[in-house]
């Protein structure tokens, strides 16, 4: 079977963000299963694909709001008020439609399209509706645009995301209803997608990277906690607000945090021990040197890849319920509170008394389970095939 993967940013190696982690554990999973996968989508200026004899390039973009100049971001809005598209998928009209037809063409015969997540699939919603596809809902995308309006701190911005709320809401409707089968990362986001039954689809346990984590000996400590990001993500930084405003006050001063991750503007701290540090070389090696994870997620839907990194490296974490969604196991050195002060008494709790756990049994867990779902989700796309071939 020959999948044709169709996703706004094409991977490039460097597994930067949870969405590349994400997508490079689907496409594996996939590929495990027999099928031949394709990926066709844009790269990151300067990025080249890290797989070209596998992957259709519709050009190089950089569609981060936060890089924007205000002209290129007024000019986003403008197009996508014109076009009735939502902001994230505007982005991607970089190209035509005669351009995108033809790049599918030369991918050669496919069976179908894996759409991954809406903003491509929106992008160019009526060119990926000849074959049967399966949709890949990351996040359920219009509960969290409404998350993102109830937060925005402008009324210019509350409107911009209630209006992306009504048309995402929409469109994956029209997505779920066309696709063959839906895989989404978490349980709760099947019911909210309104496709909760089994056969029409299932959840994916994802991993982190091609190969389990390997020890590296005992672990330099040098911080007691340490967060990484994506910051500049809404749902992200909605957590970061509550952990910097409501978790913080209540750590002793002398508690040492780490942040790192590109950050926007506006985000401090008080806190005497709270420093942000940008982009680090090494994301793994950075979280190893904290006595303990905090998991921050309060807002969005899917599943929150950080917590996935923690349990299959074994570190000792404090998480939110939300941080959990999507992961049927927790680990012993895990708290869950989303409690403020509940959660700074554990994190102290956890740096004074260091215990790391064995990650493996979790990761060959995740990977058992997300084989099984992507087999079942290939078999219902192959007997669509058949009867469209009948």
């Amino acid at each position: 079977m020959h999948l044709l993967f169709a996703t706004s940013i094409v991977p490039d190696g460097a597994l930067a963000s949870g969405y590349e982690i994400a997508n490079a554990a689907i496409i594996a999973a996939l590929r495990r299963a027999g099928a031949r996968v394709t990926v066709i989508g844009f790269t990151w200026p300067g990025k080249p694909a890290a797989d070209p004899e596998n992957t259709v390039v519709l050009g190089a973009i950089d569609v981060r709001t936060d890089n924007a100049s205000a002209r290129q971001k007024l000019a986003w809005v403008g197009k996508a008020l014109l076009s009735g598209l939502t902001f994230a998928s505007v982005k991607l009209r970089a190209v035509s439609d005669t351009d995108v037809v033809a790049a599918i063409e030369s991918a050669g015969p496919v069976d179908g399209y894996v759409l991954n997540s809406v903003q491509l699939a929106g992008a160019f919603e009526k060119l990926f509706a000849d074959r049967p596809s399966i949709f890949v809902a990351h996040n359920v995308e219009h509960l969290s645009a409404r998350e993102n309006a109830a937060a925005a701190g402008s009324l210019f911005q509350r409107l911009l995301f209630r209006r992306e709320a009504r048309l995402l809401k929409v469109m994956e409707e029209r997505l779920c209803r066309r696709a063959r089968f839906v895989f989404t990362l978490a349980e709760e986001d099947r019911a909210a997608l309104s496709v909760a039954s089994d056969d029409r689809s299932a959840v994916l346990p994802l991993v982190i990277g091609a190969q389990a984590p390997t020890p590296k000996g005992p672990r330099r400590i040098d911080c007691d906690a340490a967060l990484i990001g994506t910051w500049t993500w809404q749902p992200n930084r909605i957590g970061l607000d509550w952990f910097l405003e409501k978790v913080v006050p209540h750590l002793r001063p002398g508690f040492r945090i780490r942040v790192a991750g590109h950050m926007p503007s506006g985000v401090t701290s008080k806190h005497p021990g709270v420093e942000f540090v940008g982009r680090v070389p090494d994301a793994q090696a950075f979280v190893r040197n904290a006595a303990v994870i905090p998991l921050i997620s309060t807002a969005g839907s899917g599943v929150q890849l950080k917590t996935i990194e923690t349990f299959e490296l074994g570190l000792p974490s404090v998480a939110t319920s939300r941080s959990l969604r999507g992961i049927d196991h927790r680990p012993a050195n895990c708290v869950v509170t989303d409690d403020p002060v509940a959660f700074a008494r554990a994190l102290e709790a956890a740096a004074a008394d260091i215990r790391d756990v064995d990650g493996s049994a979790f990761r060959r867990s995740q990977i058992k389970a997300l084989d099984a779902a992507i087999r079942h989700g290939l078999e219902k796309l192959g007997h669509a095939r058949q009867e469209a071939l009948a």
